[in-house]
Parts: structure tokens; C-alpha cells; sequence
């Protein structure tokens, strides 16, 4: 057996067990005459011109209790029409309570006015138009609805509540107005439906969808929510197959979206999310499968919180970044940035926007290693450099902080200090060689000024012990006694240095020349033996030489530094774990 041919054998057993008789009712006002009138029609019955009654209108008055008589089946030669109950513009007085009754075709009661709220508790109904319609609110907590729920353009001065209802297709609130004193403007928390369509509407009140199950959207665009406490849209744990668009929305108050599970994106361009002082957008664990739009001119005065959530990617632009101190990005993961800042100087001022001290922490450094395995995964190399090495920079900075010890600290900068200045943290081991180019280059003008100056001599104390030598210290006007040699005459020429007079003895022609490049080189890379080290050396009793004999210690020392921190950098062994 069809579920239809189930359902209308439901029907045909609720009208035999029906108590009420249409002669209950008599006698029928006049607009509940034109309504049994025009009962198997099928239109829409347009009590007066059809427009909503703004005061209780003789000629438009039904009584809710004979509403509800029509709606459970009526009598024989007063049934309805299959296409169900269809009414505009009448006045509704007393309650219309439906709770646990089945009602199984449409119930139409657009453009309304009712004296009291509709009470549908653990209904089992097909649809409910209540377009247009004025009410002071609908109780349908537990309700199941075959199709929807339409309260398209419908002005509600009371709580809609839905809660743990299940709807075959959508609960449509666009246009609507929805007022209340406190709490919710739509309680609909558990809810099982198809869309959620608020765009448009006006709500004083918060909407509760905590735990809801969406088939597809929940479309808010356009709206105007002003909750009377703290959160307008409470959506924790929801699970929408398709999108949440707040498009254009106008928010004042947090929207929770905790532990959320959305399929598609989350839309926020142009929107307005006005919390300031507190959090303004939680997303905090929750997954979102396509996209986070966050542009087109879109506000968000308060925190945006994005804690742990899982994003697909990101389309924002600056000008809708939160405002500093207003941001949450430990744990997040996200994979590309589409139509946005894709920069490490934009990211990284995104970033600092964070102030993890507001959450008792002192530095997160997951948001530095998620945008930098981003910007490596779109191919922007340089770019995740320069963030990991503003991360190493800012985590050792905290670990300083951490440091009781003002000794250790001291100590800290100091080693922090030199990574960062010659390796950049570990991040561009590279650096250690400019570092050694540039040493290299000072060592060869202070030993060229060195040797312009006279100021390097043979590193051999037979050399320096020989005439040769030693005379070229004298001039050829000066006379001197020696031991070693009975020429005692000075060898060099006046104003010649004992370096340039030793070089152009024949004497000379065999020991290696000094070349300031080489002797720079040699002395500065401890696995390189040139032989330069080995045959000369600054002289510090010349001009230039004390400057020059104490760069070659300086030069000696740095160049096994740099060659070390230079493997250290490649091996990768200074990065902060």
C-alpha cells in the first residue's frame, strides 16, 4: 500500500470518528457562510478585498474553533477541497489549536489577522501558509509538516516556535516581521527542514537553530536581527548540506556557529556584525566545505572568532578585517586565499590582529605555520619565508617573556639576536653566506690597506731572521751592523716600505705572493688552506697593522662561526620546534 492510499485512509478514518457537526456552529457568521460557499473551489476565498483586516471587521470575522471543524475533515457536503483550506483577509478570533491533531491537506491562511496564536504542538500537517498574515506568534514545537512552513512577509508580535519540528521542505520567513519582549524571535532549535529563508526579514529577537539539521541554505540576506539579549543567531552544532548566507545582513549581537558542519560557503559580504566589545561572529570548530566570503564592504565590529574551524578557502578583502585585538585564528585551517591580499606583508598584519593575551596565552605560532604552508602550497616561497621568520621572531620573544631568570633572558636575546641576524631564524640559511661575502670583502680592503701600508709581513721566522729582510727595514742612507751579512747599508729607498723593498729582491722571488683576496679568503673559511696564512700575516708595529692582525682574529673566529650556523641552518636544527 502507497503512502497516499495510507494517508487517505487516515483521512477517511479521522471523518468517522469526528464529533463535530457543522450544526454545532450555527448559526454561521457571514464570512464563515461565503466560506462553506466557496469550500470545494480550491482558489483562495478573498473575504473583503482580500487585503489583511486592521480592525475586526463584522463581514471578515471566522471563529478559530470553526476553522478548525473545516480543517479536520468538516462533514459530509462540507468538506474541503483537496487543495486544502484556503482563506485571505479574515479576522481569526479565539485560538486555533491544532496541537496533536492531523490535518493532511494545506492549511492557507494568508493575509490574516489572529486574535490569538496558533497552537500546532506535535501537529502532523501537510503545509501552513500564514503569509502576510498578523499573529502574536505560533506554537509548533514538535510539529511535522509533509512540506513547508511560509510566513512570508507575516508581522508576529510573539515567539514562532518550532523547536525539534521536522519539515519536508522550507520554513520561509522572507519580508516577515518578528517581534518579541525577550528571548527568541524563532525558536526552532533540533529543527529538521529543508532551507531556512530569512532573507529580508526583520527580526527584534535572536533566531535559535542550535542542533538543526538543513537539507540545503540557511538564507539570511538582507535581514535586519536585533536580539533583546546577547545572541542573534544561536546556530551551535547545525548542520546545513548547503550554505548560511548573511549577504548584506545587519547583525547586532553574536552570531554562534559553533561546532557548525556547513557544506557549502559561508557568505558574509557586505554584511554588518555589530558587536563591539565581544564576540560578533563565532565559528569557533566549525567546518566549512566551500567558501568564507567576507568583503564587498563587510563589517565586523567585534571578535571574529575562527578558533579550530576548518575552512575550504577564504575570499576577504583588508578594509572587512576585524579591527585589532578582534580576531581568533588558533587551530584554523583553511587552503587557498581567492580574491584577496596573497602577500606576506597583508597576512601578516591579518595576523597581528590576534591578541592571544586576551585568551591568557602568550603566542600562537599554528596561525604563522598555516598561512606560510598556504602561501608554499600556492607557490608564493618567498612569501611563507617571511612569515615563518616573523613567527621564530615573535615565539622566541615570548619564550624571553617566559624566562625568570634576568640572566637567562639576557642570554636569550643575545642567541636570539645572532640567529636572527645571520640565518633569519634558521628560515634562510642563505643569509650565513651573505654574511661571509660581506666579511670576506671587509677582510680584503683592511689586509689591502694593510699591505698598502707596509703592514704584513712573512709568517716565517726564517725570513724575517734574514738580511734580505731585515735591511729593506733600513734606508740606503742609514748604516747598520749585522752579524749575519758584512753589508751594512740599508736596502730600501726613501719613503719605501720594508714590504715593496723585500718584494723586489731576488731573494723574494721564490716565497709566495701576498694577495689581500686570497689571504681574506684563506683566513676566513677554516676548511680552505690556501696557503696564505702560512706565509704571511699583519704586522702590528706598521700603520694599519694592529687594525689588520685584529680583524684576522676577529675574521678567524666569525668564519667558523658562520660555517657552523650555517650548517646548523641547512640541518635545520635553530628552528623553534
Amino acid at each position: 500500500m502507497t503512502d497516499w492510499s495510507v494517508a487517505a485512509e487516515a483521512e477517511r478514518a479521522q471523518w468517522a470518528t469526528a464529533t463535530a457537526r457543522l450544526d454545532d456552529f450555527r448559526p454561521l457568521l457571514p464570512a464563515e457562510e461565503d466560506v462553506v460557499a466557496k469550500l470545494l473551489s480550491g482558489s483562495f476565498d478573498r473575504l473583503g478585498d482580500g487585503s489583511r483586516p486592521e480592525s475586526a471587521d463584522p463581514a471578515r470575522i471566522v471563529r478559530a474553533r470553526f476553522l478548525r471543524f473545516l480543517l479536520l475533515g468538516g462533514e459530509d457536503g462540507c468538506r474541503p477541497h483537496e487543495k486544502g483550506i484556503r482563506i485571505t483577509g479574515a479576522w481569526i478570533t479565539d485560538v486555533l489549536d491544532l496541537e496533536a491533531c492531523r490535518v493532511f491537506r494545506d492549511i492557507g491562511l494568508n493575509d490574516c489577522h489572529f486574535e490569538a496564536a496558533p497552537i500546532l504542538k506535535a501537529a502532523i500537517i501537510n503545509r501552513l501558509f500564514l503569509d502576510g498574515s498578523q499573529l502574536p506568534g505560533l506554537q509548533a514545537e514538535r510539529l511535522e509538516a509533509r512540506g513547508g512552513v511560509y510566513l512570508r512577509g507575516a508581522e508576529i508580535n510573539g515567539e514562532v516556535n518550532l523547536v525539534q519540528s521536522r519539515l519536508g521542505g522550507n520554513l520561509e520567513c522572507g519580508g516577515a516581521t518578528i517581534r518579541v519582549p525577550r528571548g527568541y524571535a524563532l525558536l526552532a532549535s533540533s529543527l529538521e527542514v529543508r532551507n531556512v529563508l530569512v532573507h529580508g526579514a526583520q527580526l527584534k529577537g535572536g533566531i535559535n537553530l542550535a542542533g538543526a539539521q538543513l537539507a540545503a541554505d540557511l538564507d539570511c540576506a538582507g535581514a535586519v536581527i536585533t536580539p533583546t539579549e546577547g545572541i542573534a543567531i544561536e546556530a551551535s552544532e547545525a548542520e546545513a548540506r548547503g550554505s548560511v548566507v548573511l549577504r548584506t545582513t545587519r547583525v547586532e549581537g553574536e552570531i554562534r556557529l559553533t561546532a557548525a558542519q556547513i557544506a557549502g560557503d559561508m557568505d558574509c559580504s557586505g554584511a554588518v556584525l555589530d558587536h563591539a566589545g565581544s564576540t560578533a561572529l563565532d565559528l569557533s570548530r566549525s567546518t566549512i566545505r566551500g567558501a568564507f566570503f567576507l568583503r564587498r564592504a563587510a563589517q565586523v565590529n567585534g571578535m571574529l572568532a575562527l578558533t579550530g574551524a576548518s575552512i575550504g578557502t577564504i575570499h576577504d578583502e583588508a578594509a572587512s578585517w576585524p579591527k585589532l585585538g578582534d580576531l581568533l585564528l588558533n587551530r584554523c585551517r583553511y587552503g587557498a586565499f581567492i580574491d584577496g591580499p596573497v602577500d606576506a606583508e597583508s597576512r601578516l598584519d591579518w595576523l597581528a590582529r590576534q591578541t592571544p593575551e586576551r585568551c591568557g596565552e602568550d603566542f600562537w605560532p599554528q596561525p604563522y605555520e598555516q598561512l606560510a604552508a598556504v602561501f608554499r602550497e600556492m607557490g608564493h616561497g618567498e612569501d611563507a619565508r617571511a612569515v615563518l621568520v616573523v613567527k621564530e621572531r615573535l615565539q622566541r620573544r615570548a619564550r624571553r617573556k617566559r624566562a625568570g631568570n634576568p640572566l637567562l633572558r639576557w642570554l636569550l636575546a643575545a642567541v636570539d639576536g645572532v640567529l636572527g641576524i645571520t640565518l633569519a631564524y634558521g628560515r634562510q640559511p642563505l643569509l650565513a653566506f651573505v654574511w661571509l661575502i660581506f666579511f670576506w670583502l671587509l677582510g680584503v680592503a683592511i689586509f689591502a690597506y694593510a699591505e698598502h701600508r707596509g703592514a704584513v709581513m712573512p709568517n716565517s721566522a726564517v725570513v724575517l731572521r734574514a738580511p734580505e729582510w731585515t735591511l729593506c727595514g733600513i734606508e740606503t742612507s742609514e748604516q747598520r751592523s749585522l752579524f749575519a751579512t758584512p753589508q751594512t747599508s740599508g736596502l730600501a729607498a726613501p719613503e719605501q716600505t720594508q714590504l715593496d723593498c723585500f718584494r723586489q729582491r731576488w731573494e723574494a722571488s721564490s716565497y709566495p705572493a701576498f694577495s689581500p683576496w686570497m689571504y681574506s679568503l684563506d683566513t676566513l673559511l677554516p676548511v680552505l688552506d690556501m696557503g696564505q696564512r702560512t706565509f704571511w700575516r699583519p704586522n702590528p708595529s706598521k700603520p694599519g697593522g694592529r687594525v689588520a692582525i685584529n680583524y684576522f682574529y676577529f675574521q678567524s673566529v666569525i668564519g667558523w662561526a658562520l660555517s657552523l650556523l650555517a650548517v646548523a641552518g641547512f640541518s635545520g636544527l635553530v628552528k623553534s620546534p
